[in-house]
């Protein structure tokens, strides 16, 4: 469902309200305040985000000594002026090994109920973890990672401000966490024009693009749902007869499942390609071309992937619309970047 309410103009800052600095004995909370027209993000009891907590978060985030050789980090491949995505087809992981899957953007991703493209780990603290032990990605260990800062005192002041203990993973995991939790993107042209109320935010094509997404002839919005632009369901979109990859069914080991990967968001998708779990659509020409062809004719694809018979002035609008869902305060926004 998109939400219409119109609401006044709101600086960026309003989205974030900033705590003071935190003691381990008093730690005083950080106020994530989401924008009016999302939903309120779940934020686990034991893992509350504190300054403390973010800023060491962010720090490891893009710390190279987390991977085998000192070579990469989780910021290798979520970089965040490809909204925190790579640009590759496949992600790259230590000794350039090819991984599993196309990087998915960090985007909002506080709120997703469950993470990757199949959904297989339900918290994003356990998420945080995965590539660190992923052979095809950093290749290492906690335990690595914790002898090599042995001797580092800033890494131990932070954990002491931000868990009251040692480094340890039960701080790596929740700090990353919680730094990747206030990646909100709420801020594009779309965001400006249908929520606070800056008629001029879009023009006559992005207008007519973004009547067309949410048009019933369309249906985009059935599995690309605003504000977010995802209902986080897994769905085939008939990109091919035989999957290399199996998507949700190596999770539920169900047939009906073959194929299925969790809708993604379309916030700054004209950031994020190469699209779908294999990057292999290079495009969003391409992609809307997918999608109005129908798709291939899975067994399991969605019953929304039909031919649509789009105009090529259709097709226009609706790239024009999808490039209005950049948000470049987002992918600039130096809260975010790397502090090392």
């Amino acid at each position: 469902m998109i939400f219409r309410k119109r609401i006044p103009i709101l600086f960026w800052s309003a989205f974030f309200v900033f705590a003071s600095s935190c003691r381990t004995d008093d730690p005083v909370p950080y106020r994530l305040q989401t924008p009016s027209w999302f939903p309120q993000m779940e934020i686990p009891a034991e893992n509350q985000l504190t300054n403390a907590r973010i800023e060491l978060g962010r720090k490891l985030f893009y710390e190279p000594l987390l991977s085998l050789d000192s070579s990469i980090s989780c910021g290798t491949c979520h970089l965040q002026e490809k909204a925190f995505t790579d640009g590759l087809p496949i992600s790259l992981g230590v000794d350039e090994a090819i991984g599993l899957r196309n990087a998915p953007t960090l985007a909002n991703i506080g709120f997703a109920p469950y993470f990757f493209h199949d959904g297989g780990v339900l918290t994003l603290e356990l998420q945080s973890q995965q590539p660190i032990f992923s052979v095809v990605e950093m290749r290492f260990s906690i335990a690595g990672f914790l002898q090599r800062i042995e001797n580092d005192a800033a890494y131990k002041r932070m954990f002491s401000e931000a868990y009251n203990r040692a480094p340890d993973a039960f701080g790596i995991s929740r700090a990353i966490a919680s730094f990747e939790r206030t990646l909100i993107s709420a801020n594009s042209r779309f965001d400006q024009f249908e929520y606070q109320g800056i008629t001029n935010a879009l023009s006559e094509q992005e207008i007519r693009g973004k009547d067309l997404f949410f048009s019933e002839q369309m249906k985009c919005s059935s599995c690309h749902e605003a504000p977010l632009f995802t209902n986080y369901e897994f769905e085939n979109v008939g990109l091919y007869l035989n999957y290399a990859d199996s998507g949700r069914a190596r999770i539920s080991h169900l047939a009906e499942d073959n194929g299925k990967f969790k809708v993604p968001t379309l916030r700054n998708v004209a950031l994020t390609g190469p699209y779908m779990h294999d990057g292999s659509i290079q495009t969003l020409e391409e992609v809307v071309e997918h999608f109005n062809a129908g798709g291939v004719g899975h067994a399991n694809q969605s019953e929304f992937i039909r031919p649509l018979q789009l105009t090529q002035l259709d097709k226009d609008d609706l790239v024009a619309f999808l490039n209005s869902l950049t948000d470049i305060q987002f992918v600039s926004e130096e809260d975010f970047s790397n502090p090392n």
